[in-house]
């Protein structure tokens, strides 16, 4: 293949601009931002779980308090009936006066074992609705964070997308000028070759693989024309060569 040598040369702006394009491209997926989101969004996954345990705990503990203290106005209602009734002085004989006594008694009793109850399930709810109180705190503290961290990354995102989009437009332009198959195999090298399709040749050596030419390829390269289309035979990519090659 043969290409003017100013072609050529324009290669290299266009290698350039690729590099650029790529570096670009590398700095956006690396932006710290991504890893922060990510340990925030575990964190904050973590967080509501908990937060979810705590309020169903809560929530349990108020059904049972609910029961609890049911269960506590049923006994005293009982009680207050049946202390009633021996203050009345409607029951006269003295079994039935003694097995109201007791049962009064006994009522006394599981009334205030159910208050018990009822004080417990108390403590553990309001221990509940502290640790949801506590959580939801949490929460909404690491969204904040997320979203300052989203905010900044979609900043910087889109100050690289800018300057990316200014670079597409300019390596339009100067791949505009370089003949279509000269172009072609660059592509084609640029992708086969890890991002690199062009290198300059300095001081004798390919900047595209970094190995200095041995004599015999100097000799190839010092041979062919100025318009040849010449490669790396280290790296195969496109070896351009300009007053600095050192030929």
């Amino acid at each position: 293949m043969n290409a003017a040598p100013a072609d050529q040369i324009r290669l290299l702006d266009v290698q350039a601009l690729d590099v650029r394009l790529q570096q670009l491209a590398h700095k956006k997926k690396s932006l710290p931002e991504h890893a922060e989101i990510e340990s925030l969004t575990k964190d904050l996954t973590q967080l509501r779980d908990l937060h979810v345990a705590a309020t169903t705990e809560e929530s349990d503990c108020a059904r049972e308090q609910t029961k609890a203290e049911q269960d506590v106005d049923q006994v005293r209602q009982r009680a207050a009936r049946d202390q009633q009734r021996l203050d009345s002085g409607a029951v006269t004989s003295p079994k039935d006066l003694e097995n109201l006594q007791k049962e009064i008694a006994s009522l006394a009793k599981r009334q205030g074992d159910l208050e018990d109850v009822v004080l417990e399930v108390m403590e553990r709810r309001e221990s509940a609705q502290e640790r949801a109180t506590e959580l939801g705190e949490r929460l909404a503290s690491v969204q904040a964070k997320i979203d300052d961290a989203t905010s900044r990354r979609d900043e910087a995102s889109s100050t690289l997308d800018a300057e990316a989009a200014t670079v597409t437009k300019e390596r339009e332009v100067v791949a505009g000028s370089i003949p279509a198959d000269l172009l072609k195999l660059y592509d084609k090298l640029r992708v086969k070759e890890g991002g690199v399709g062009a290198a300059k040749l300095f001081q004798r050596r390919c900047e595209g693989c970094r190995l200095e030419l041995n004599i015999t390829e100097l000799n190839e390269v010092r041979a062919a024309a100025p318009d040849a289309v010449v490669r790396c035979e280290n790296c195969h990519r496109i070896l351009v060569r300009t007053s600095e090659s050192g030929l």
